[in-house]
């Protein structure tokens, strides 16, 4: 999930996190240029989250480490949205999204991170390594293996944490950024030291899978079921998701390399488990905390517990470029899902500025 050093000032559950409506997605003019062009976005339609269930069916593609198994909606030629999800969750957290990005024109690619669902490790010899640089070079190999030269890219959680390292390393593929949260980037330093014990009590997760029982846990189906759920129902606490919408997303925890990666991502944060040296030059750049300059727009949800108080204030200086802020009111920790009609229309807006 999020760096908690990004949030070092909130001292509970969501307390004082911005409940602001989300403003201007009405409005635009009905005769929108198409997507990826100058000018005024379209207005997304409006759907119901849920509307959608399944994906067309998954394509794969050696990648880099990886056979990335991925969801590819809308037409081969044009502008590319790339979604990134994040912990527990996985491409279903786009489901209704994808499809209202492609019925305005975008080609939509989806993919599993490593570790979930059908994306495996072309070799059982790779060390099964879950640190944020390593999962932003996944990503780089996929654009290359599909011939994508840049991409919007849009994501949340784990999934926002990459978007904003390819934004802040490689900014010539990144067109322009829809970051859930805010700037995620994971500064190791930081995070050794404490924060405020309502902020620490938020992350209790992250404490328990640096134990050996934590680990167990993850590899235990049955724990791993009611652990997951238990995150989803206290970052979410007004998302009424029913047992199929939580199973569809479970069957990607079944991956053998799932509790390898989550209990490798969340120690190395805590510097309690080393990286490779293969990376040490992306996170020497990423612990300068580089600042993004590309297109973004960063959407807050305003009943996520990570979410920081200052409707954006604590990241702001961080997006150089040309940037809007805004926060869902009424809106977990997994907001694509949550609010999908929101979502796609910060990707369309980013696209347009």
């Amino acid at each position: 999930m999020i760096d908690r050093r990004s949030f070092n000032k909130a001292l509970g559950l969501g307390a004082g996190a911005a409940a602001a409506s989300l403003t201007g997605l009405q409005g635009v003019a009905d005769a929108a240029p198409l997507p990826g062009r100058p000018g005024k976005a379209p207005v997304v339609p409006t759907v119901a989250p849920g509307t959608h269930t399944t994906f067309p069916p998954l394509k794969q593609i050696e990648a880099g480490l990886l056979n990335v198994g991925y969801a590819e909606l809308g037409p081969a030629r044009g502008p590319v949205v790339l979604c990134l999800h994040g912990w527990p969750y996985d491409i279903h957290s786009f489901v209704d999204v994808a499809p209202l990005l492609a019925g305005l024109g975008y080609r939509v690619i989806v993919p599993y991170l490593r570790g979930h669902g059908t994306t495996t490790f072309l070799s059982p010899r790779t060390f099964r390594n879950g640190q944020q640089s390593a999962i932003a070079l996944d990503i780089i190999a996929l654009m290359d293996a599909l011939r994508i030269d840049k991409a919007v890219v849009a994501g949340f959680d784990w999934g926002s944490r990459t978007g904003d390292i390819l934004a802040a390393l490689w900014p010539d593929r990144v067109k322009a950024l829809v970051s859930v949260s805010g700037y995620l980037i994971t500064n190791r330093a930081a995070q050794l030291e404490p924060i405020a014990p309502a902020g620490e009590h938020t992350w209790w997760y992250q404490y328990y899978f640096a134990t050996e029982r934590g680990e167990k846990a993850m590899q235990t189906k049955n724990l791993r079921h009611d652990l997951t759920r238990l995150v989803w129902q206290l970052v979410s606490p007004t998302w009424n998701f029913d047992d199929a919408t939580f199973e569809r997303t479970e069957a990607a925890f079944e991956n053998p390399d799932y509790a390898a990666i989550v209990i490798h991502n969340y120690r190395w944060r805590l510097s309690v488990a080393e990286g490779e040296r293969r990376y040490d030059r992306y996170e020497d750049r990423l612990a300068q905390k580089p600042t993004i300059g590309v297109p973004t727009i960063t959407l807050d949800p305003a009943l996520d517990p990570f979410t920081a108080p200052g409707d954006g204030s604590a990241y702001r200086a961080m997006f150089t470029g040309a940037y809007e802020h805004r926060t869902l009111a009424g809106i977990g920790h997994n907001l694509p899902q949550e609010a999908p009609t929101a979502f796609a229309q910060a990707v369309v807006d980013v696209d347009h500025f």
